[in-house]
């Protein structure tokens, strides 16, 4: 009776140390997310990302505990990040862009933790998943994919005399690399030719912009991180030059991006957290999810950028769009 007696005690020590270590209250999740970069795309897919957990009953202060952090565009920070969150063994990792996701993927291989991925261009190219949308291990997600063919619809529509596109990117983003080829692949059925201007680190961005655009009739900004987080420098000196920048989502068309063919990252979060709610309800594994992908694009546009560029948005465009601005944001 003695004997059962201590192992019964020892047992309810076990149990009461393994919970205090994780922390948790009764019923509640933790979840840890690494968000690559600070800029307000991705700003918009944690806040959607948090939404959409809410709508799925997790609620931040009442049963879910979330840790977040902040990579700044350093990918040695994005593994940090990541292996923190793997030592702290919350319930989910939530990795917002692509270098962001890989450094989750790495830290969480060989856990039981799963990976939920938004803001991934090409999940295919950057190994967390297999061409048929399959995953490549306990990590699926969103991605946000370019909707190339229109952009270079519209920016024909809106400059019919323009011969050259220039984009800028990351050498080291392995989205911008997939984007870059698909607008190479599209660009000759609308007429144009792409001048492209790899980048190493932000402090290229300056003498890399003026050298482009010496080549190009216009720009067109991808969802390059270091790229975007540099955006109102391009913007300054295009604007300078009478040069219009097209963007790639509604936050660089309110920052003074001329118009999109884009997706609201908002939403693509509140997607991004409807999928992270199943895997913690254990409805499904992230192991058995195929990563999604918005498939509609809206057309965004900038009247006050229009009326500084001296360009006429055509007629159907704005008719047709999710939302204009008539202003530029401050908050370059």
């Amino acid at each position: 009776m003695k004997k059962r007696l201590a192992v019964l005690i020892v047992a309810v020590l076990v149990m009461s140390m393994l919970g205090g270590c994780s922390g948790k209250k009764d019923g509640q999740v933790t979840i840890g997310i690494g968000q690559f970069a600070e800029h307000p795309s991705l700003d918009n897919c944690k806040k959607g990302f948090l939404a959409g957990l809410a709508e799925a009953g997790y609620k931040e202060d009442e049963n879910l505990k979330v840790i977040f952090d902040n990579a700044q565009t350093d990918g040695g920070t994005a593994s940090q990040i990541a292996n923190d969150f793997v030592a702290k063994k919350v319930d989910l990792i939530c990795a917002i862009a692509t270098p962001m996701a890989q450094s989750a993927y790495g830290a969480a291989k060989n856990t039981n933790i799963p990976v939920i991925f938004t803001a991934i261009t090409d999940p295919v190219k950057a190994e967390l998943a297999k061409a048929d949308k399959t995953p490549n291990g306990n990590i699926t997600g969103t991605s946000d994919k370019l909707p190339v063919e229109q952009q270079l619809e519209m920016i024909r529509k809106i400059l019919p005399e323009a011969k050259t596109i220039g984009i800028l990117y990351s050498t080291s983003e392995i989205n911008s690399v997939s984007a870059i080829e698909e607008y190479k692949a599209m660009a000759d059925k609308y007429g144009f030719e792409i001048v492209e201007s790899g980048i190493s680190t932000s402090a290229d961005i300056p003498l890399a912009t003026d050298n482009l655009l010496q080549k190009v009739d216009c720009i067109s900004n991808l969802t390059d991180n270091t790229v975007v987080n540099s955006l109102p420098v391009i913007l300054n000196k295009a604007a300078t030059k009478k040069i219009p920048v097209f963007g790639s989502e509604v936050e660089q068309v309110k920052m003074g991006c001329l118009a999109a063919e884009g997706l609201d990252y908002y939403d693509l979060g509140v997607q991004t957290g409807k999928m992270a709610a199943q895997v913690l309800k254990g409805e499904k594994k992230a192991s058995e999810m195929n990563f999604q992908i918005i498939e509609e694009a809206s057309f965004y546009g900038n009247t006050a950028v229009a009326e500084n560029l001296s360009i006429t948005l055509p007629e159907d465009l704005v008719n047709s769009a999710k939302e204009m601005f008539d202003k530029i944001t401050e908050d370059q």
